[in-house]
């Protein structure tokens, strides 16, 4: 069997997720675009960018480009903005830019990383790849946002949340040594390290609280009708919180061999809120960090309870031994069945 790890394309939306609203749609045209876009998902997330890696040429600095591929494939596109031009037309073309800004900001202020390669690697992003494309991705290269059809997605590049969790794919093929394989429980971690970070960015963002956060993903780019947001890190699962196909289980106990790595993420997603609330506070000012550092001591193939292990160490090697942060770690872990 082969793994996926390293620069593999992730996902935003995961392609059951496509399936199901395909099985619900009532207009044929509909039905068939998310299927095929279903099947595109599905096939970008086992490629790997075979493109040369681009780093800053002002390492330390942020550079940000934003290209159009006018409803195309071909990436990157036609420049549209770049670093310290001011803004256009083009509200996606803005809201990416400064997303990506944030998100390099966040990284590099909490935890004085340079960039998500940690040597100033560039954060290029194409928007308005293909025709109503429903989906938002890390190609293991640079960001790549759809528009949405209107109906079901309504767009991807004005949740910081959204940007900041593929973001952080990238950031966990250069963290963790060799990645983490796209598969079982390291895939699900992998999918909850970007929606960890994903929520924190947002929160840090918008200055909330651990307690006044919402801790959803996703909230905002899928139509009223179709649902309120992705995931809850707070409740996963909770269908009247994100949408009715939510099938995340919160513990280990309901951990679905056949579940995918999205859906299973719901179980480490709830360890680290659970960790947030012991700690109290700001997400990002001890829970983040703990996490951040587990990165460097996980395997490609870690499972929960490496990623347990890992971040208690962390904690103690933070903070000291036995002490607030790891008692609120280990507890965390214990809330969802892992330890």
């Amino acid at each position: 069997m082969t793994h996926d790890s390293g620069n593999c394309t992730c996902c935003i939306i995961p392609p059951k997720m496509l399936r199901l609203l395909a099985d619900a749609a009532c207009d044929e045209t509909d039905r068939c675009r998310l299927l095929d876009q279903a099947e595109l998902s599905a096939h970008l997330r086992g490629q790997r960018s075979i493109a040369p890696v681009v780093l800053s040429l002002a390492p330390g600095k942020k550079h940000r480009s934003v290209y159009d591929a006018a409803t195309q494939s071909t990436l990157p596109g036609t420049l549209v903005r770049d670093e310290g031009a001011a803004a256009v037309a083009d509200a996606d073309a803005n809201q990416a830019y400064d997303g990506a800004g944030l998100t390099y900001d966040f990284f590099r202020k909490i935890f004085k990383r340079n960039s998500i390669d940690g040597k100033g690697m560039r954060l290029d992003s194409t928007i308005h790849y293909q025709q109503q494309f429903n989906n938002a991705f890390w190609n293991g290269q640079q960001m790549v946002y759809g528009d949405g059809d209107g109906k079901q997605f309504m767009g991807f590049t004005d949740c910081i949340d959204v940007i900041a969790h593929e973001l952080t794919h990238g950031l966990i093929q250069y963290a963790v040594p060799g990645g983490l394989n796209y598969e079982g429980q390291s895939g699900a971690l992998n999918e909850s390290i970007a929606d960890v970070f994903g929520s924190v960015v947002k929160q840090w963002s918008l200055g909330q609280s651990s307690s006044k956060a919402d801790w959803l993903i996703g909230a905002g780019i899928m139509a009223p009708d179709v649902g309120h947001a992705l995931r809850s890190l707070a409740d996963p699962g909770n269908t009247e919180l994100t949408w009715s196909g939510d099938d995340q289980p919160k513990t280990l106990d309901g951990y679905l061999a056949d579940g995918g790595v999205h859906t299973n993420s719901g179980i480490p997603n709830h360890a680290f809120y659970a960790a947030c609330m012991a700690l109290k506070g700001n997400s990002w000012s001890r829970a983040a960090p703990i996490w951040y550092k587990a990165l460097s001591l996980l395997t490609p193939s870690a499972t929960f309870a490496e990623m347990a292990g890992a971040t208690t160490q962390a904690a103690a090697l933070l903070y000291g031994a036995a002490g607030a942060e790891e008692h609120a770690v280990r507890a965390a872990w214990k809330i969802v069945g892992v330890i």
